[in-house]
């Protein structure tokens, strides 16, 4: 069984290994990388270019306000996706959407 200072020391050579080995990995994918760039003729300003690259879809942009409220539970719905359980049963009992617009 190794000791403290035994196993910190080869934590300490592992650690600095894969510093090493991140750092040539990276110089290997560099080394790619321009070696694409060079033989498809692309720059930078290509790579950053909106017309080649798939843009990020946006998040969220927060909650949508409600446009259906329950008059008697104060329960609402904005419209979006399915109808809550209180909008159906009231809708099967012949009430009209337009009855719970906010």
């Amino acid at each position: 069984m190794a000791t403290l200072s035994e196993l910190l020391a080869q934590k300490a050579a592992l650690e600095k290994q894969i510093i090493e080995t991140q750092r040539e990995e990276r110089a290997a994918a560099i080394a790619q990388v321009k070696s694409l760039m060079s033989q498809y003729g692309l720059t930078l300003a290509d790579l950053s270019a909106k017309g080649g690259a798939a843009t990020p879809r946006r998040g969220s942009t927060g909650k949508v306000p409600a446009k259906y409220r329950d008059p008697d539970t104060g329960d609402t719905w904005s419209g979006r996706g399915l109808q809550p359980k209180w909008l159906k049963a009231a809708l099967a009992n012949g009430r009209s959407l337009s009855d719970f617009s906010v």
